[in-house]
């Protein structure tokens, strides 16, 4: 029939997908350029799409600034949140920790951990700013193409002329003009601006995909090499995460349709939703807590301005979970109860783990702890190491300067803590 269809277009990318992971092979920071071109090619294709559609450029910097929707209502608002919503991945925070972490860095010498510092945070920077441009590269051309267009008519019209070829349009026959997804919009998208843009758009689409397919299989091995332990060679680790997300893709793929594809989509996006706070809470607790990170810990301007941001985005997330799951569940009282205790046990155990890493916050800023640079603590370690045991004290103890041994004020931090 001259396309692809949408089992053997699933594993097509599996295949890709597997063959570019084995990149790391050849070290992190070669994957790491890899995913760098992949975030170019998105924001060259969405860019053209952006050019080709034009929205108004004094509208688009009012939105940003001024955030306004002018006569809408519930629905547009549900969208708004769902954006806003799936930009912020928990499993994002994962990989980022650990591609820092693996950064060939002095850490005996505090000159070095705060330009290294000052590195990565021009690095994050440059990634966050990028993928703004590119959501509003994406959000801008949907609001411009589709808001106000009846896209049935559109696409039925696309038809008709023979501007698309009639194999992509089929998939669209029994869609709502009102739900819009990733394939729907190419249509669109080449119906309305010819079809160089549905090919443009697939192609960003395409590296979108692979990007955000690597980066999970890469926080999913890095996750269990930390909570789990477990030291497994790459290619066994790969296989594993992946064969994880793969079957189910398959099923839907072989037996459903792309309706079902952007249902499994949604589910993912209000499960990453649900997972953020145990991602993003322990994330400020660790670094603003002094017995971890000492000097390095965030100031208290920091932490507030980080936990008010994280509180928004948090809450954004949930709302849109709330809206989500009310959309699909039938209204069926058991169902309702279930859900509900579901919900006030996460909330409670959300809560718990927000109350759990505040005080521990707290106590570590009420504690005294030792002004000594990282230097000055790894030589006072290799002095222990190399230095002659001396005479018992009273107690029995032994220190390795020859006086009594006194506690430490880290110890005495814990204590307190405790």
């Amino acid at each position: 029939m001259g396309y692809v269809p949408l089992w053997a277009g699933a594993l097509i990318t599996i295949a890709d997908t597997f063959t570019f992971l084995f990149l790391d092979k050849y070290g992190l920071r070669k994957l790491e350029m890899f995913f760098g071109l992949l975030i170019t090619i998105m924001a060259f294709t969405f860019g053209y799409e952006y050019a080709v559609v034009r929205p108004s450029q004094l509208e688009v910097l009012r939105g940003i600034f001024v955030p306004s929707c002018s006569n809408c209502g519930w629905p547009e608002l549900q969208q708004a949140v769902g954006i806003i919503g799936a930009i912020v991945m928990p499993h994002n925070f994962y990989l980022h920790s650990a591609l820092v972490n693996s950064r060939e860095i002095d850490r005996s010498n505090r000159g070095k951990i705060r330009e290294a510092n000052m590195y990565f945070l021009i690095e994050s920077s440059i990634a966050l700013l990028v993928s703004l441009i590119i959501n509003i590269f994406v959000v801008s051309v949907f609001g411009a193409g589709f808001y106000g267009q009846n896209v049935t008519q559109v696409i039925t019209n696309c038809s008709a002329n023979g501007d698309i070829p009639v194999h992509f349009i089929n998939a669209t026959i029994d869609i709502n003009s009102a739900d819009v997804d990733l394939y729907t919009g190419g249509i669109f998208l080449g119906c309305r601006f010819g079809i160089a843009c549905l090919f443009i758009w697939a192609i960003g689409i395409l590296a979108a995909g692979q990007s955000s397919t690597m980066t999970g299989t890469y926080s999913g091995q890095f996750a269990m090499e930390g909570f789990l332990n477990l030291r497994w060679k790459r290619w066994q680790r790969v296989l594993f995460t992946r064969s994880i997300a793969i079957l189910p893709t398959l099923f839907v793929t072989v037996f459903k349709g792309i309706e079902d594809l952007t249902g499994m989509n949604d589910f993912l996006n209000v499960l990453m939703s649900i997972q953020l706070p145990f991602a993003i809470i322990p994330l400020l607790t660790f670094t603003s807590c002094k017995l971890t990170m000492a000097e390095f810990a965030n100031s208290m301007p920091m932490v507030v301005v980080s936990n008010v941001l994280s509180i928004t985005v948090l809450a954004t997330n949930l709302f849109l979970a709330f809206v989500v799951i009310h959309a699909r569940v039938t209204s069926y009282w058991p169902i309702y109860l279930g859900i509900a205790i579901l919900l006030v046990t996460y909330v409670s155990f959300v809560f718990y783990l927000t109350w759990f890493g505040i005080r521990i916050v707290w106590s570590s800023r009420k504690a005294v702890l030792p002004s000594l640079s990282s230097t000055d603590l790894v030589d006072s370690h290799l002095e222990l190491e190399v230095t002659p045991p001396s005479s018992p004290t009273k107690d029995g103890a032994v220190s390795a300067t020859g006086g009594p041994t006194q506690p430490d004020s880290n110890e005495l931090a814990s204590t307190q803590l405790l």
